[in-house]
């Protein structure tokens, strides 16, 4: 009787990860740097955002050598389970070996593409951020506090998400239609959409502070960086705790299109973690080399909605896109010219609203 796959058989691994990340995350939201200016210079944004970026790329070889001991893979038969359990492409061959080195490429490439979609759309939702920032007035020596919460409850959501959705995708596999749609959905709505999305919205109306201002008692003192204040004997919310709120909730619509995006490429739920893992780090970097102005971005809503309905019609018609034996290595050059190029039209086009 066959058995079942393991999940992990190296616990260290997950551990010595998520160690990193913490540390990593830490780093980067200047925990360790109380005494340092709260705004990051141009420069040092740039340094920093590069040097996520490799530590993104080069987590690549960490996965060729490694993935394999945390599914527990050692002989064909076990790449055969992972294969039929995530319907992964690779090749089986009678040498173990190269049978390992076929799976080691494919995982490979899923994790550099699924990085890339998932970086992509943390910019989209750094801009939507900046917005949110302006719009409540949130000076920026307090957006630090706002940004370390919401990146931690960014990572959050998406563990959840990640394993459950992987582990619904594997057991009803109807849902890739349902992923799927979801995605056309976005990307057509993300494509038409003729909002100006840098100017500011009315504070007051918005859904998620009416609903937090009937559940909590809020507060209209000065929060000097506090979410709550104590006031006449009763613990009330301030309005940063709102920002906060609002960040949160955004950011969950954000991972209702990421996460299905990313299943669309592996249903690995380990690398669908890893590349939205390393996309939300060096976000606080990244966010502070789109105040000082980066160019070529202002097309990015374009390519995000060419990669959103891509993907979707690749879900949805998956049984086709294998028929005519598009691979991986397709979905990571389909994707990156579609950035590539977007970022190009930016950099020629230049930015209306800006003139």
């Amino acid at each position: 009787m066959p058995q079942p796959l393991i999940v992990s058989s190296q616990p260290w691994f997950m551990a010595g990860f998520l160690l990193f990340v913490c540390i990593g995350l830490a780093l980067d939201l200047g925990l360790f740097s109380k005494n340092k200016p709260h705004v990051l210079g141009f420069k040092e944004a740039l340094w920093r955002t590069v040097g996520w970026i490799t530590c993104g790329l080069v987590f690549s070889v960490v996965i060729y050598y490694f993935h394999h001991d945390l599914h527990g893979l050692n002989t064909n038969f076990d790449y055969a389970q992972y294969k039929e359990k995530y319907q992964a492409g690779f090749a089986l061959l009678n040498n173990p070996d190269a049978t390992a080195h076929n799976f080691a490429i494919e995982v490979i490439t899923q994790y550099i593409t699924g990085y890339f979609i998932e970086y992509s759309l943390s910019i989209d939702n750094l801009f939507v951020m900046m917005l949110i920032f302006r719009s409540f007035r949130v000076e920026e020596k307090y957006q630090k506090n706002v940004l370390l919460w919401g990146v931690i409850g960014a990572v959050i959501m998406r563990f959840i998400f990640i394993f459950v959705g992987s582990a619904l995708l594997i057991r009803f596999h109807w849902l890739m239609y349902v992923f799927g749609g979801i995605l056309l959905y976005s990307g057509f709505k993300l494509l038409v959409n003729k909002e100006d999305d840098s100017e500011e919205f009315d504070v007051a109306s918005h859904g998620v502070v009416k609903w937090a201002s009937r559940i909590f008692p809020v507060s209209h003192a000065e929060h000097h960086g506090r979410f709550t204040l104590r006031e006449q004997g009763k613990w009330m919310v301030t309005s940063l705790f709102l920002v906060l709120l609002v960040v949160e909730v955004t950011d969950l619509v954000f991972a209702v299109d990421s996460v299905p995006a990313i299943l669309g490429i592996t249903r690995d739920p380990y690398l669908v973690f890893f590349s939205n893992i390393f996309a939300i780090m060096g976000l606080r970097s990244l966010y502070f080399l789109l105040i000082h102005g980066l160019s070529g971005l202002h097309t990015l809503k374009y390519g995000l909605s060419i990669i959103l309905i891509f993907v979707g019609f690749k879900m949805i018609f998956e049984h086709w896109f294998k028929s005519i034996g598009f691979n991986h290595f397709h979905n990571l050059i389909v994707l990156v010219s579609i950035i590539a190029v977007t970022v190009l039209f930016g950099l020629v086009i230049p930015d209306k609203k800006k003139a």
